[in-house]
């Protein structure tokens, strides 16, 4: 199940060059907020997993990934044991539904700066 948070700006004003650029930076600030929670949940054994971990931002869209053959599988399976305090499936899904006020509110400090003018 893939979790997100569509914005849609129904404004008069025109996207600018400046608008785009302090979205992406909020867009920024929450993701990797989003990626440092998620490093405090990624399952550890030998720290591959972990320091697989990437977030990136093209523009207006912007993603974290996990990049190794069994990122999905440790996500997904709530039946693995993870021995280690705060260390969990759903490390990444978990992260994004509980911080999701926070992203908004960090993207909105540069869309409120925009809009100002």
């Amino acid at each position: 199940m893939t979790q997100y948070t569509r914005f849609r700006y129904d404004g008069q004003r025109q996207w600018t060059a400046r608008g785009r650029r302090l979205t992406s930076e909020g867009l920024r600030r929450g993701l990797e907020h989003v990626f440092g929670v998620s490093q405090q949940q990624v399952p550890l054994d030998e720290a591959t997993l972990q320091r697989s971990g990437k977030v990136n931002v093209d523009g207006l869209e912007g993603s974290i990934s996990y990049d190794t053959v069994y990122a999905v599988i440790q996500h997904e399976r709530m039946d693995f044991n993870h021995p280690l305090p705060g260390r969990k499936a759903k490390y990444l899904e978990d992260p994004m539904t509980s911080e999701r006020a926070v992203v908004l509110r960090m993207m909105a400090v540069g869309l409120r700066r925009w809009l100002r003018g």
